[in-house]
């Protein structure tokens, strides 16, 4: 595997997980496999579980860890070609990545959505100039669309809760005070669509993601019906998508916070989110704090979604 950017990219979803299994197993089996290699981890945007997780991942292979915060710990990037730089940005991305790549045999890149150009968010022009300019490969720990290995620990996570082959997992919109991206909606959706789960996603009508996310999933505008029988419940709010609501919030409808009513009508369901979340309005504290919550084993799964892509990128290295 050259770069991790989507589902694709891990190819056999059930070897992927078996893998994953392996590792979390015994962590260190491959301890030695990265020895003499370097990460670069370039955040973009902060973090808490993608900063610690795929730290740990690369330490537990024997990688050397380099983390670059941009904007804090380095110059301001400029990222737009024909800009003239007179401004408050002394470096040009496009000489700074290769510089990066020069250090490193990795990259990890971290970059949220701006909301500015729904078509540079959509094309992932940040994301797309490091595999370009780099000369390395590059797994990405959060884009503008997808965030891929959030969505690989989600997966690990549903086959190690499951009770039966093929649960019925749904995706919900909850209301949020901010403007979110779709990136962990968009990449859930597109590993569930590559399950043979029954998936489901509901959101309040002007909240639908782009097709080529969404799929096959069934679309129900109505949350009490989507959750019946359910058996795992994701959580997550975003922005709308289409034409020029792209990157605003419609709703605030707390009819929508995941709570004990919801709950109820499911299948004695898992509940899921990617953290952080906002208690009370993504979901309700009785929820969260549930037996059925799976927030923190999901959240531990990210060492080993990342431990998974790393080991896998590393084995083809010359």
């Amino acid at each position: 595997m050259r770069n991790f950017i989507t589902v694709k990219d891990i190819g056999n979803l059930k070897v992927a997980v078996a893998e994953a299994l392996e590792i979390k197993a015994d962590r260190y089996k491959y301890c030695e496999l990265g020895k003499n290699k370097t990460l670069m981890m370039v955040f973009f945007n902060s973090s808490l579980r993608t900063r610690l997780s795929t730290q740990k991942a690369a330490l537990n292979l024997g990688m050397n860890v380099i983390v670059l915060d941009i904007n804090q710990g380095a110059w301001k990037l400029e990222t737009e070609r024909g800009v003239i730089m007179d401004g408050d940005k002394p470096e040009h991305l496009l000489e700074a990545i290769p510089v990066m790549g020069s250090y490193c045999d990795v990259i990890g890149v971290r970059s949220f959505a701006r909301f500015e150009s729904k078509e540079d968010d959509y094309n992932e022009v940040i994301l797309n100039q490091f595999i370009k300019y780099s000369g390395r490969p590059v797994f990405s720990m959060e884009a503008a669309t997808r965030h891929p290995l959030q969505s690989f620990a989600d997966l690990i996570t549903i086959e190690e809760h499951k009770k039966k082959e093929r649960p019925k997992v749904v995706l919900t919109w909850a209301p949020h005070p901010k403007a979110l991206p779709q990136a962990v909606p968009n990449s859930f959706a597109e590993w569930m669509n590559a399950t043979d789960y029954e998936f489901v996603i509901t959101h309040p009508k002007g909240y639908e993601l782009a097709p080529e996310f969404t799929g096959n999933a069934k679309i129900e505008y109505d949350q009490m019906k989507a959750f019946e029988g359910a058996d795992f419940i994701y959580a997550k709010n975003w922005s709308a998508y289409s034409g020029e609501n792209y990157g605003k919030v419609l709703s605030m409808d707390r009819e929508w916070t995941v709570s004990e009513r919801q709950m109820a009508v499911t299948n004695n369901a898992h509940f899921m989110h990617c953290l952080p979340v906002r208690r009370n309005m993504i979901v309700t504290d009785d929820v969260i704090e549930s037996p059925q919550s799976l927030v923190i084993p999901e959240a531990a799964n990210r060492e080993i979604s990342a431990t998974v892509v790393l080991k896998r990128i590393i084995s083809e290295l010359k």
